[in-house]
């Protein structure tokens, strides 16, 4: 299996000022010369990630990374029940991500975004792609409904038994809702016993199908009481608000990336987002390339996953 990069720590960290009193925090690490790469984390409310800057090369790439708002260090934070989260949403962040662009001096740079953050990195090249150099996609999401219904309705049929779990945890009252809308009620209810109970029950069902390769229980981060309820607040917003986008909007505007290269990378495995999405977008995006690994599923860990993003910055790189 491809080595990652070694770990590194960041040279340089800080918050830009939004408005509404927001602060989005944002780290760079590598090279300050080098080529600037933006990483755009998953969730939504996940936060960045120490090992997703492993996969470009510190020598080459100028790394840069942010909280999304919301989530990690960025403030207010998603699980502060006081914060209703009306100013967060995918334009907002678009908004953010330019802000931060701006604040570094960056003309262009390659993005890489990795489940919701590839939708998040196709809606921001899609309304600035003057400033996209290249895109690298990992589990390549768009948010449509289609898509949201799938990842917590659909997607029973493989998993009945964790299923059972997730809808079992839904009071009687909400249980002819959506789950999204059902679980959106919860996370917003008075009582933060109901809120807390529900972000980890939200997680144990995603956590049993992100990965090809078999999982015991949560990971270290999952089993956060402040992590798991600020991003389960921020996935509930963003689903149950169908992201701000027209459905299938992503799809229809892929024309607007004609002539910026990409790589799209998914696991033939992945159950969280069926790999058609990824046929779908690359059929639709003149100039893109997808690649599909085997045996691997929603998760950048899975094998193959993290050998493929490397490959593709490493050409980038070459080419940039």
């Amino acid at each position: 299996m491809t080595m990652l990069f070694p770990a590194l720590a960041p040279y340089q960290t800080g918050f830009i000022d939004r408005p509404g009193g927001h602060r989005i925090f944002f780290a760079l690490s590598g090279n300050p010369a080098g080529k600037p790469v933006l990483l755009l984390h998953g969730g939504p409310g996940s936060g960045m990630s120490d090992s997703a800057r492993r996969h470009f090369d510190p020598a080459v790439w100028r790394i840069i990374q942010l909280d999304q708002r919301g989530c990690g260090k960025s403030t207010p934070n998603a699980g502060d029940f006081g914060n209703d989260l009306a100013d967060n949403t995918t334009q907002h962040l678009i908004d953010d991500i330019e802000a931060l662009r701006q604040r570094l001096g960056v003309e262009g740079w390659l993005v890489f975004g990795s489940s919701w953050g590839a939708t998040l990195a196709l809606a921001y090249a899609q309304a600035f792609p003057e400033r996209i150099r290249a895109i690298i996609l990992a589990g390549v999401t768009t948010t449509r409904w289609t898509e949201i219904d799938w990842l917590y309705n659909g997607l029973s049929i493989f998993l009945p038994e964790a299923w059972e779990k997730f809808i079992a945890a839904i009071p009687e009252a909400l249980r002819d809702r959506h789950p999204v809308a059902a679980y959106h009620a919860l996370l917003n209810h008075t009582d933060p016993a109901v809120r807390r109970k529900a972000a980890f029950d939200w997680h144990h069902w995603e956590a049993g199908s992100i990965s090809a390769e078999p999982q015991t229980g949560l990971s270290a981060r999952w089993q956060d009481p402040a992590f798991v309820l600020a991003r389960a607040r921020l996935c509930v917003h963003y689903f149950e608000n169908r992201a701000w986008l027209e459905d299938g909007q992503l799809l229809r505007e892929a024309y607007r990336l004609a002539g910026i290269p990409g790589v799209l990378i998914h696991g033939r495995l992945d159950l969280q987002g069926p790999p058609a999405t990824a046929f779908e977008l690359a059929k639709a995006w003149p100039g893109s390339e997808l690649v599909v690994i085997e045996n691997a599923g929603h998760s950048t860990a899975n094998q193959g996953m993290a050998e493929a993003i490397i490959a593709a910055a490493n050409r980038f790189a070459d080419h940039a």
